[in-house]
């Protein structure tokens, strides 16, 4: 469960200083609070997320508890602009917590379906991309797999930059597996964003050349529905290091055909998501998506993705993320290093990501998406928990249907 650096040792909250505003979101793990210190930030012009369990509640779930130390060990490590970090934990003898930083943007999911066809434009498509996979190459090259890519792990911070979030179904590999598959990748460690902007700081549109071709037809596309799935598992989670891990993890839409088949998996797990991402932010549904978990699974290993309109440098990477056999896949070989060079990524300058001061959205601190909202002055975390076992009861339901809570439509390409 060790991984290779060392984490840093985070301060630990009183939960009598703290006060929920929102609820962010509720699911398996536990309930996602937006929080703030009534002693250090007593006008909550700072407020976290804070994601707090119930130690009662994860008695049932063997692995509950595991995962959600390898969790806050994985997030102390986190030294990266695209990577959350620890803020800090609290742990009493009934409820486990830690915090990272509020993304008033909500997550790419909730961005997606306020565009006016539901769908990013190439460009932007581009931009969000690029900071994903340098998130990815960061993991990898510290020997962790992700495993959990989909749209609502990936949260719009402040800034308009990407970070990405949920790493409690991450997974350390062994330094054997990391040798073979990503000797060449560099670590990615650019200084964070600045706070004021300078002369030379770059823009979205100077950021890369946009395509000539900025929509494809789209004409007979049905919207998507919001088909997400909890995490499911055929066997007890391991953290111990290995070559390859067997473990049945993911959201079912983007599963692997080597996690389907039972195969043992690794790094390539990641960049199969990130195909089936990038399908989603291009069509407005996954490529493999059935009637049922059956025939969504047999989709994975035995069709191909469709795609609509000449085919384009996007379709082409696509098509390469989303290869079968892993060992065929873009970025088996060299990681993040073989994507990078891919076609669609063309001009994009790497080392200046961070430095991009207007990327496609800019969020406002009231954009987030959240499932409930609390009167001025907030509520006691403890209290709001208690009240959820008393009849009626709700049972977790993950952040509200963007159908219903957010029908603004924004559209990017004018970026």
């Amino acid at each position: 469960m060790d991984i290779d650096t060392a984490s840093r040792p985070s301060p630990e909250f009183d939960i009598n200083r703290l006060r929920a505003l929102k609820v962010l979101g509720k699911g398996a793990m536990g309930t996602v609070f937006l929080v703030h210190d009534t002693l250090a930030d007593g006008s909550a012009r700072y407020p976290f997320a804070l994601k707090v369990m119930e130690k009662s509640s994860i008695s049932a779930k063997l692995d509950a508890d595991r995962r959600a130390r390898w969790e806050i060990q994985v997030l102390s490590s986190f030294s990266h602009p695209f990577l959350p970090s620890l803020l800090g934990t609290l742990e009493t003898d009934q409820l486990l917590g830690w915090a990272i930083p509020y993304c008033p943007g909500g997550d790419l999911n909730v961005l997606r379906y306020r565009q006016t066809d539901r769908v990013f434009s190439p460009a932007v498509i581009r931009f969000y991309l690029a900071e994903i996979v340098c998130a990815l190459e960061h993991l990898h090259s510290r020997g962790i797999a992700y495993r959990d890519l989909k749209p609502e792990n990936i949260l719009i911070q402040q800034s308009g930059h990407v970070i990405l979030t949920d790493f409690d179904l991450s997974r350390k590999l062994s330094p054997k597996t990391i040798k073979i598959f990503i000797s060449t990748i560099t670590q990615f460690e650019d200084p964070p964003l600045p706070e004021t902007r300078r002369k030379n700081h770059s823009y979205f549109t100077r950021w890369f050349p946009v395509p000539p071709h900025i929509r494809q037809n789209r004409k007979g596309l049905k919207k998507a529905k919001s088909a997400r799935v909890s995490p499911v598992s055929r066997r007890k989670p391991s953290f111990s290091s290995v070559e390859r891990s067997n473990s049945f993890v993911g959201t079912e839409e983007y599963v692997s055909p080597e996690v389907v088949r039972g195969d043992g998996h690794e790094f390539a797990v990641d960049w199969w998501a990130l195909g089936i991402l990038t399908y989603e932010m291009l069509y407005g549904t996954t490529p493999f998506k059935g009637k049922n978990r059956k025939e969504t699974f047999r989709n994975v290993l035995a069709k191909a993705p469709e795609f609509i309109g000449k085919r384009t440098a996007l379709t082409d990477l696509i098509g390469r993320l989303l290869e079968k056999d892993p060992t065929k896949r873009l970025g088996y070989v060299r990681g993040a290093s073989e994507i990078k060079g891919h076609e669609f990524f063309k001009g994009v300058k790497w080392d200046l990501l961070t430095e991009v001061v207007r990327p496609p959205f800019i969020p406002s601190r009231e954009d987030g998406g959240f499932t409930e909202q609390f009167n001025t002055g907030g509520v006691d975390i403890r209290d709001y928990l208690q009240s959820l076992k008393s009849p009626p009861s709700l049972p977790p339901s993950p952040l509200a249907s963007p159908r219903t809570e957010h029908e603004r439509n924004i559209s990017l390409t004018e970026f």
